[in-house]
């Protein structure tokens, strides 16, 4: 086709991939429940080849795909099948870090880095990076900012929107927005990195960012604690609150079926402490100060919490093996989950202090569509970001009558429970095109006319990611289904 030879053309045979074998990885999402055809991938290395494609892509009338490390779980990033089939533009090529300044804390990156990669470049500066989670060895740093995403360390550091100074993406015409700013005040209108930072690839593609670093902790204390309830481990929580402020860096919440399904499905991990009690939290302390000082503060409010009863069992990490293992149990959870059988996954938050009434309520309306399901539960407790999640063995799943609607079903009454508490029904993984229907229902109409009057001013052809974030506007109801062939 003309537009796949104008490609070779630009990038060379090697950068544009046609080949159903080659795409595998980039149609599929990881955990199996999204496959659709694209028309190409092709693999820029520079931020003028990107613009120079999406010129194409606009010539040719043809939808534009984003990608990073393809580890959504919301099929945003994978094609949707509907329309004509996209080009995915896939960043892995542009993996060059291409400042990095100690004195004003930044580092200037290309957006296909990896997150591990940049952690472990600004902790060699003696900087931290602090946006962490589970995918960190494959997901890149521009789908973090296309997605605003969290995990572990919100509870100090905030969500990667806390984290980006400056932008730099290539605009729908195939123009180019240097945005790459290294300033915390520059206060000169409209904020536009904003714009893009959780815009999901529907705005633009971002090509390259600033990142904001912190000192890195030389002082770390990490501690396993069994208790009895999400109750429980609230008041644990404001027990480090009141003894720890800002060196309280993660605060991780996991129930005995999360603990029991990493042991059983993936090797070489262990429970820290002596039983799988009902509940477990992952705390971890940081500082650049001392460490013992640290560790005496870690005890201190342990033996508070032993002694009025709120903490069955613990223990505090004495080595830096220690620490990792109890961490690997924590970032261990999706590959557990998704080996075991079918989790219908949510992204709820809601104010950290209603997340016990939280999961009450919504494990009380799901079980009155299916009586006596199991639950997973796992969950950033200390930034209220709980990941509710119900499950069925495979061969449960395969015999659920109309699974799709109940599936539905499932995930509306626990977005309905989060909203009751003015809560969100998408914390940390986006909308992508799995939860546009519930845009419809939970935002106000005038905050949804607000987007689409932005998206129309950016993509007035709506070629950048169709069908991601935002329902159609004449919609009145946006039902997302769960494929047949969910994993995790």
């Amino acid at each position: 086709m003309p537009l796949i030879e104008a490609f070779r053309q630009l990038l060379g045979d090697t950068a544009v991939l046609t080949r159903e074998e080659d795409l595998a990885g980039l149609t599929e999402d990881w955990r199996g429940r999204f496959h659709a055809p694209a028309l190409c991938a092709v693999l820029p290395s520079t931020t003028e080849q990107v613009a120079a494609i999406i010129r194409l892509c606009v010539a040719h009338d043809t939808p534009v795909l984003p990608q990073g490390g393809n580890t959504s779980l919301c099929g945003g990033a994978t094609p949707s099948g509907q329309g004509k089939p996209p080009v995915i533009v896939a960043l892995t090529r542009m993996r060059r870090i291409r400042s990095l300044d100690p004195v004003n804390n930044t580092m200037v990156v290309d957006a296909g880095c990896v997150l591990a990669t940049v952690q472990e470049v600004a902790a060699s500066a003696g900087r931290l990076y602090p946006v962490s989670l589970g995918a960190e060895g494959s997901c890149q740093i521009g789908g973090n900012i296309g997605t605003n995403a969290g995990g572990t360390g919100v509870l100090r550091y905030g969500n990667t929107r806390d984290n980006v100074l400056g932008l730099e993406v290539v605009l729908p015409d195939g123009s180019v927005w240097d945005g790459l700013y290294a300033l915390r005040k520059n206060n000169t209108g409209y904020d536009l990195k904003h714009l893009f930072i959780g815009s999901e690839g529907t705005l633009g593609i971002i090509t390259g960012a600033v990142l904001k670093l912190h000192p890195l902790p030389t002082a770390e204390s990490v501690a396993w604690l069994a208790v009895d309830s999400p109750q429980a481990a609230l008041k644990v929580l404001g027990l480090f609150q009141a003894s720890c402020s800002s060196r309280l860096s993660a605060f991780e919440l996991m129930n005995a079926k999360q603990i029991e399904l990493v042991l059983e499905q993936v090797p070489g991990r262990r429970c820290p402490v002596a039983e799988i009690d009902a509940w477990h939290v992952l705390v971890e302390l940081s500082d650049t100060g001392d460490a013992a000082a640290l560790a005496a503060t870690m005890q201190t409010v342990l033996e508070q919490a032993l002694e009025t009863g709120l903490v069955r069992d613990g223990v505090v990490a004495t080595s830096e093996a220690q620490r990792k293992a109890m961490w690997l149990v924590r970032h261990s959870v999706s590959e557990a989950n998704k080996k075991a059988g079918v989790g219908l996954t949510s992204d709820t938050a809601v104010p950290v202090s209603t997340v016990p009434d939280f999961i009450d309520q919504a494990m009380a309306a799901v079980r009155a569509i299916v009586p006596g399901l199991p639950f997973i539960i796992v969950g950033h407790m200390g930034d209220g970001n709980i990941h509710l999640i119900p499950f069925f063995s495979f061969a449960e799943w395969d015999a659920l009558p109309n699974r799709d609607e109940t599936a539905q079903r499932i995930r509306r009454a626990m977005n309905d429970v989060a909203s009751s508490l003015r809560g969100t029904f998408s914390a940390e993984h986006g909308v992508g095109r799995t939860l546009t229907g519930e845009m419809i229902r939970y935002k106000p109409p005038v905050e949804l006319a607000l987007m689409r009057a932005v998206k129309q001013a950016f993509d007035p052809s709506g070629l950048f990611n169709p069908g991601r974030v935002l329902p159609p506007s004449s919609a009145t109801e946006v039902t997302a289904t769960s494929p047949t062939n969910a994993t995790s």
